[in-house]
């Protein structure tokens, strides 16, 4: 679990169905270009914008603990998977309580890829984010954080907010900032696609969660292993 702590704290929710290199490395150059002091990985229970997923919240809670088993400044915390609350995860419930363990004063900052944050407006009470923690963007080629015409409201928040990450530890919220990662094209899709077929996910996937998928047959077809 993530307790209260000191300095900029990066905040990386998921599904994590399951968890790949492409996520361990976005919290690890986030760690490094942002200047946190830790990433806080919260696994979603019934994520709101996307299909449930395919394993269930105990299996993607222990693949993720796993994984992060011997990753110093890396933590977990598990209430979206372990409280079963009914209906979908919001993000904005989640920084809520995050602000009410960690205080007003602690900079938090979530950890969202370009793809995501461009389609922040449909998310549930999507501007009380920005009250509650930073917002850092991880891009890459061809997935960078831009202002098409300056004509929507996302648009409007990237003018008014964007910053830099010396900003971070001297607010505990409101800004926009821009981060680059290394261009990793692994998607959780495309790993459960290839078990499931019975092809390798090694090298994709950490070895402590492949073993993990492989002692539990996790995405594995009956034909498939």
């Amino acid at each position: 679990m993530s307790e209260p702590g000191a300095g900029v704290l990066g905040i990386f929710g998921g599904t994590f169905d399951p968890l790949h290199v492409a996520h361990l490395r976005l919290a690890i150059e986030a760690r490094e270009a942002l200047g946190l002091a830790g990433v806080c990985f919260i696994p979603a229970g019934s994520p709101a914008l996307r299909d449930a997923p395919q394993c269930s919240a105990a299996h993607r809670l222990a693949m993720v603990e796993r994984a992060l088993a011997a990753v110093p400044g890396f933590s977990i915390d598990a209430a979206e998977v372990l409280t079963a609350a009914p209906g979908p995860s919001y993000t904005v419930h989640t920084l809520e309580r995050l602000r009410r363990l960690h205080g007003d004063r602690r900079p938090l900052v979530l950890l969202l890829g370009a793809d995501a944050f461009a389609r922040l407006e449909s998310w549930h009470r999507w501007r009380d984010l920005f009250g509650l923690a930073h917002v850092a963007v991880a891009t890459r080629p061809g997935h960078e954080l831009r202002v098409d015409a300056g004509e929507t409201a996302l648009d409007a928040e990237i003018s008014a907010r964007r910053g830099t990450a010396a900003d971070l530890a001297g607010a505990p919220a409101g800004r926009i900032v821009p981060f680059a990662i290394t261009a990793l094209e692994i998607s959780a899709t495309g790993i459960r696609r290839r078990l499931a077929a019975g092809l390798s996910a090694r090298y994709l996937v950490p070895d402590a969660v492949l073993d993990y998928i492989d002692s539990h047959q996790i995405y594995r077809t009956p034909h498939g292993h």
